[in-house]
């Protein structure tokens, strides 16, 4: 019994102020308990977050990286097959360690039995103990007598009618530690030798800290038959552990060879892929630093090998993208100054053409019919020419890269409203009315005002000439980072094809058909790029019979980049208005 010791009052002990009985908070054990099941909650939280981690980090590298998809790969197929080879491999070892280790222990019980049937002759069947005299030293004979199978023990069994009389187990010797009994044999062991036949069985038999041991008991009968009131049987035990020791060593032995196998395996096909992998990647950063215009870039070139093969032909590729690209720059700066000084050239003479076409013109009454009839075409061609020269000097300046944005705060929906007004004579002529849906309120966006009237002028004068006279329907829309404005006809449509063509300079969907606003074939490309030099976007959809919808997406403010549009491409609404009387 101890004794315990407590503080007396006044000897240096702070006195607490809480009540007796009371508890501070955070002192009880479910505060406790609350506390370690929270840090328990974050570490788990914490090693789920590091194995999606490592997880993401492996799926990563093995979806960008060659290398690590051939040496895991070549692991895999390595290892397989190493582990097989190594289970078969150990698989004989053992069955013929163990073969080796029965046939020497059959072999030396047979000659235990011939040397017990001697000694047993002599056995007074009668005589207690005779019988057990003549066992233990029948016993010690056959454990001094040794055998090639190694360490062994001994158990001889004299059977007198129904019951058996235990011989003595093996000697004790400061050279063993093992002992074998008559009760460490297994019953079904026992039922074949009774049968008369010689039988053995692996089985575990304690030694002498009664650990049990893996074992080889092999038993035979000595004098007898199966039927006779006496029997005598000899039992065998031979232990195991220095074939289970050998065993385990082979077996160690194997899996660090295989490991090892396996990992020069690995190291060779990585370094073996390392080797082809590096001019790929060298070939992949000169092809990329060749894509963003460092033409002058080549690979070095290295033996004559394949990959020096390679190396060359890839700076032969890049020798000729260099040629063909410089001469492709050199045509389409000639191109463009061709197209500029052409354009500038025609000013001066288009000027005094117009003017004495706008003199003819005034005077036309004053002409014969037929001549008036030539005078107003001549104004209108001059006309269609003046545009003309005007879009080719703007397609110059964008090839040209002179093309400036000049943004400036600017209410679309005023923009809009101006556009359709203008375009309301245009309408009229070809029995089409204009439509327009725009947020009362307004829409400001930094945009240059210009550009985007122009944008929306041939939009709606396509709109209206290719519309068969239903209506034309603008809608403007934005939403917080961009706004959007569409252009709807439901005339003929165009198809999949076509829409893909429709941004091409001077092309036409039916050449065949006579256009009756006139223009230059340039205000689809020319308003393309004007959408770009925004930073937006120009779009068509378009169905056969159903008409066709182009949408202008710009940011609402200069420069930003745009994720998503406030409309959508395609209508909502795919059914052909009828046409007002």
């Amino acid at each position: 019994m101890t004794a315990t010791r407590t503080p007396e009052a006044g000897a240096g002990t702070a006195q607490s102020p809480v009540a007796p009985g009371a508890r501070t908070p955070g002192s009880g054990p479910g505060d406790v308990g609350r506390r370690l099941r929270r840090r328990a909650g974050a570490v788990r939280r914490r090693l789920r977050r590091d194995g999606r981690r490592l997880a993401e980090r492996a799926v990563s590298a093995w979806r960008s990286s060659l290398q690590v998809r051939i040496g895991a790969i070549t692991m895999l197929l390595a290892g397989t097959v190493v582990v097989i080879v190594s289970m078969v491999l150990f698989s004989q070892i053992r069955d013929q360690l163990l073969d080796v280790k029965r046939q020497a222990a059959v072999d030396q019980v047979q000659a235990g039995v011939v040397y017990a049937q001697s000694e047993a002759a002599g056995i007074a069947t009668g005589d207690a103990a005779s019988i057990r005299a003549t066992l233990a030293r029948t016993v010690n004979q056959l454990l001094d007598r040794g055998g090639a199978a190694g360490d062994f023990g001994v158990v001889m069994v004299y059977r007198t009618g129904a019951g058996e009389t235990p011989a003595a187990s093996t000697r004790e010797t400061p050279a063993s530690s093992r002992r074998f009994t008559l009760d460490a044999v297994p019953p079904e062991l026992r039922a074949l030798v009774n049968s008369g036949s010689q039988a053995f069985q692996y089985h575990p038999v304690p030694d002498e800290t009664g650990e049990l041991q893996p074992t080889l008991l092999v038993g035979a009968p000595v004098t007898g038959d199966a039927q006779g009131p006496d029997r005598l049987e000899l039992y065998y035990a031979f232990p195991l552990q220095q074939e289970q020791e050998s065993l385990s060593l082979i077996r160690n032995t194997v899996v660090i060879s295989g490991v090892a196998l396996t990992l020069l395996v690995v190291g060779i096909g990585v370094l073996v892929t390392r080797l082809v992998v590096d001019p790929v990647r060298q070939a992949a950063g000169t092809a990329q630093r060749l894509a963003e215009g460092q033409l002058e870039e080549r690979m070095a070139v290295r033996g004559e090998d394949d990959l020096a093969r390679l190396a060359t032909s890839f700076n032969a590729m890049a020798d000729s993208l260099q040629r063909q690209i410089t001469q492709l720059e050199g045509l389409s700066q000639l191109q463009q100054r061709f197209t500029s000084d052409v354009s500038h050239e025609l000013r001066t003479p288009l000027t005094t053409v117009q003017m004495a076409a706008d003199v003819l013109y005034e005077t036309r009454s004053d002409f014969p019919p037929h001549v008036a009839r030539s005078a107003e075409l001549l104004r209108a061609e001059l006309d269609r020419f003046e545009a003309l020269l005007s879009d080719l000097l703007e397609i110059s300046r964008y090839d040209a890269g002179a093309a400036e944005l000049d943004p400036a705060p600017t209410d679309l929906r005023a923009l809009v409203t101006r556009v359709v007004d203008g375009m309301a004579s245009l309408a009229e002529r070809h029995d089409c009315e204009l439509q327009l849906a725009a947020p009362p309120d307004g829409v400001l966006a930094e945009v240059d005002a210009r550009r985007v009237e122009r944008i929306l002028r041939n939009l709606v004068g396509n709109a209206v000439e290719h519309g068969s006279g239903h209506p034309v329907e603008i809608t403007l829309a934005a939403n917080r980072s961009a706004a959007a404005i569409t252009v709807r006809d439901h005339g003929v449509g165009l198809s999949a094809g076509e829409a893909q063509h429709v941004f091409d300079r001077f092309w036409r969907a039916d050449p065949s058909r006579v256009r009756t606003v006139g223009g230059s074939g340039l205000g689809l490309s020319i308003s393309i790029e004007d959408a770009r030099l925004h930073g937006g976007w120009l779009q068509v959809w378009g169905q056969p019979g159903a008409g066709a919808q182009f949408r202008l997406t710009l940011p609402l403010v200069a420069g930003t980049d745009l994720t998503s549009s406030p409309l959508p491409l395609r209508p909502v609404r795919l059914r052909r208005p009828e046409v007002p009387r």
